[in-house]
């Protein structure tokens, strides 16, 4: 389905991604999860809680892979999960996920850029140029990734792809120096490793931060409609970024917690940066210090793409004004999507501490995980495998998502333990914009026009 350029004229998004792209996009707005934030969970329940959190949240993040590779690749189109719900569940349900990716991602960015300006004032301050504004930096890093996917996805997510790959190398740089060919290695778990502090409450209270190590692995849903072949690049390149992401949120741990007293990594602002600074290599440092650059500015690309592209996508069909279903019939992208989220995510990077972006971010990906058992069951049931194509089909179905749901649950008592009035208020909110969209906006709605694939009647209907 195409948007509307200037004109009224109607310009579709372009097909120009492969599976690479679709692993960059992925494995570039999760990754820095690994520079930052998931230490957090060490604080809340020491070191082998934030292993435990690592681990269980590498779990969750595994079915909403494999749930989301099968959907996506059935549902190729703009906007992801939003298009999901609004082929199998109904409208207030695509509103609501639309939402929850937009703010998932926005937030997301907006943590991106603080820890980027965090990292440039760590650095001067390094150098003896102490209490650097952080504040034209931030402003500097959204605009040019703003005017970036404004150009073009094409080479919005080859950058990506460049400085992805990138950062992840610098991990296992990492880990191979500090683990395998120094000779004397100044990892030192058995002095700094203790027992679990909290109790196993500081287990379950570790798994709010342990979902950074992997949010935002199902962004790879928001370029269906941009890819060569759907069928084949997006479960390709979602499975190949979660087995990634879990090789590195693991080796991340195992090197940090050697390095560092879990007292001080659970509050650290670049953990892994730190940790090379610690193992007493310059060329470490320098490594780690532009791969934690190179991971917060992918990050916040992707997370421009696919916040773009759900707004888009909304727009598209009318559950926001039309006026954002708007292609640039040059560049061939959402444009005035693009440009409306700018100053959202300034707003969120300019004045909200970290630890509440993460936990906004946090939140609104949870909401969307907890829709995607219940989506996926929906699917099966009316259309059942036999009865249209897939590219992937998960295995062992419905446990994928009754084990999705279960650790969803976990997670959000988790949250509540530490930011419960936050839940309550992001709740609140999404309450009130629903009401506002079944009173309002649902009007504007055309219901049948919705239904752009070509799939059978559902079965039972």
């Amino acid at each position: 389905m195409d948007g509307m350029g200037p004109g009224g004229t109607k310009v579709g998004l372009a097909r120009v991604l492969g599976p690479a792209h679709i692993w960059g996009l992925g494995v570039g707005i999760v990754l820095v999860g690994e520079y930052m934030g998931w230490n957090f969970s060490v604080g809340k329940g020491g070191a082998y809680a934030a292993l435990l959190a690592c681990w269980f949240a590498g779990i969750l993040y595994s079915c909403v892979a494999m749930i989301d590779s099968e959907v996506t690749s059935t549902v190729a189109a703009a906007g992801g999960q939003y298009t999901q719900a609004k082929h199998i569940i109904g409208p207030l349900m695509a509103f609501n996920v639309g939402l929850y990716l937009v703010f998932a991602y926005t937030m997301l960015e907006a943590a991106n850029a603080i820890t980027f300006g965090f990292l440039i004032d760590t650095v001067a301050g390094m150098t003896g140029h102490e209490g650097l504004d952080q504040r034209p930096f931030i402003i500097l890093a959204i605009m040019f990734l703003a005017w970036l996917n404004y150009r073009g996805v094409l080479a919005t997510l080859t950058f990506s792809l460049v400085i992805t790959a990138f950062a992840f190398c610098a991990i296992i740089a990492l880990f191979l120096t500090t683990a395998v060919f120094m000779s004397d290695s100044p990892l030192r778990h058995a002095e700094l490793m203790t027992d679990l502090p909290y109790g196993w409450l500081g287990v379950i209270a570790a798994m709010h931060f342990g979902l950074w190590y992997y949010l935002g692995i199902e962004g790879t849903c928001q370029a269906a409609e941009e890819v060569r072949s759907p069928a084949r690049s997006l479960p390709f390149g979602t499975l190949a970024g979660i087995m990634t992401l879990l090789i590195a949120a693991t080796l991340t741990w195992y090197v940090c917690v050697g390095l560092m007293p879990w007292e001080y990594l659970g509050q650290a602002g670049v953990p892994l940066f730190d940790a090379a600074r610690m193992s007493g290599s310059v060329t470490l440092m320098v490594l780690l210090g532009i791969g934690t650059m190179f991971a917060t500015l992918a990050s916040a690309n992707g997370c421009i793409n696919d916040a773009s592209r759900a707004w888009f996508a909304m727009g598209r069909d009318h559950y926001l004004p039309d006026w954002f279903g708007a292609v640039h019939p040059k560049f061939r992208t959402p444009y005035r999507a693009i440009i409306f989220l700018v100053p959202i995510a300034l707003i969120f990077a300019l004045g909200a501490p970290l630890d509440q972006v993460i936990t906004f971010s946090i939140l609104s990906g949870l909401l969307g995980y907890t829709f995607m058992p219940l989506n996926v069951i929906l699917f099966r049931r009316k259309w059942p495998v036999d009865t249209i194509k897939r590219g992937y089909e998960h295995p062992f179905h419905p446990i994928p998502a009754i084990i999705l749901l279960c650790l969803c649950g976990v997670t959000f008592f988790a949250v509540f333990l530490g930011y419960g009035s936050q839940l309550v208020a992001m709740l609140s909110f999404y309450i009130i914009v629903s009401l506002w969209f079944h009173f309002w906006r649902y009007r504007f709605v055309r219901r049948a026009a919705q239904f752009t694939m070509p799939w059978p009647r559902p079965k039972g209907y």
